[in-house]
């Protein structure tokens, strides 16, 4: 699939065939996330990858928009690394979840592009979602969840709509 394909034909699916993701898949997910780019190419995250459907079945539990995890072959929970972050301690702010989203948004394409569907469903900045995750997985106290992501393979195509607005272009001044 070509690059451009890939981007506006990727879908958010929530419909699975049950069928699981053999390991070697899921590890190009997380490769393809570890090649997002990160701010002083800190590289702050770490991915939790899931298949025990148990497990996914608790997603209902911790994050509602995740409901449909119990049905997929895999979830990846990407996390970010407070203490590898770029970040001004002193100002407030931090490129975290910067970050964990262009990993998230590789993971994602990925899987469109190895056939599998998948759907980025959020837990930051939402505090109760992640102490709930940080929680349950026993994550260390300098990691913390950004994403959950749903894989599978897809059970559904969803539509395809036009997306390109060009009313949103502005040339050399707003």
């Amino acid at each position: 699939m070509e690059l451009m394909e890939g981007l506006l034909t990727r879908r958010s699916v929530r419909k699975f065939e049950d069928k699981p993701v053999p390991k070697e898949i899921l590890e190009q997910l997380v490769k393809a996330g570890e090649y997002a780019p990160s701010a002083h190419n800190t590289r702050p995250w770490e991915f939790l990858v899931l298949q025990n459907k148990d497990i996914l079945k608790h997603f209902r539990v911790v994050q509602r928009s995740a409901l449909f995890a119990e049905n997929a072959a895999a979830v990846i929970l990407v996390c970010g690394r407070e203490d590898l972050s770029f970040s001004r301690e002193k100002e407030g702010w931090s490129y975290i979840d910067i970050d964990c989203a262009a990993a998230t948004e590789n993971v994602i394409l990925a899987a469109h592009a190895l056939g599998l569907g998948a759907c980025w469903c959020g837990a930051a900045p939402m505090s109760g979602p992640i102490a709930a995750l940080k929680e349950y997985f026993k994550l260390p106290e300098n990691v913390r969840p950004f994403s959950i992501v749903v894989l599978g393979y897809p059970a559904e195509t969803p539509k395809q709509p036009e997306r390109f607005d060009a009313s949103r272009i502005h040339w050399e001044k707003w």
